[in-house]
């Protein structure tokens, strides 16, 4: 059976893909990134609320990628890693380094960047990445 592939439309309509956007809970105020259904902190009493995170934070912690996957082999080598936003999730993505040298507690800001394209078809996937500021 031949499963289709997504189309750009379908990326897009995916807010946390081009949008930080996540959810925090009404009653107790934790964050969360990917939403959730339900607070891990009041459960059943939780009131969940979409909420859009401002992109800015600081590296929790990071490698430097030597030997990429196929798909990001024209990259390498690159730094993934986790960044605590202000608003309390936190998040992994690439990291640019844009001419800084990137250190746990680098205070960055997220980008809407191409991440690859896809083979023959040319569907470009774009993804946050985060860059110094």
């Amino acid at each position: 059976m031949l499963m289709e592939k997504p189309s750009a439309g379908l990326w897009r309509k995916i807010k946390a893909r081009y949008n930080l956007v996540g959810n925090s809970c009404k009653t107790c105020g934790k964050a969360y990134f990917p939403p959730r259904i339900v607070c891990r902190k009041c459960g059943r009493e939780s009131k969940m609320e979409n909420k859009k995170f401002s992109g800015n934070g600081e590296v929790y912690s990071f490698t430097k990628i030597r030997v990429p996957p196929d798909t990001f082999k024209d990259e390498a080598p690159y730094i993934v890693g986790v960044v605590k936003l202000d608003e309390g999730p936190m998040v992994e993505g690439h990291i640019l380094e844009n001419g800084t040298e990137i250190k746990i507690g680098t205070k960055v800001r997220s980008a809407f960047r191409r991440m690859y394209v896809d083979g023959e078809e040319g569907l470009i996937y774009y993804h946050y990445k985060f860059e110094p500021v």
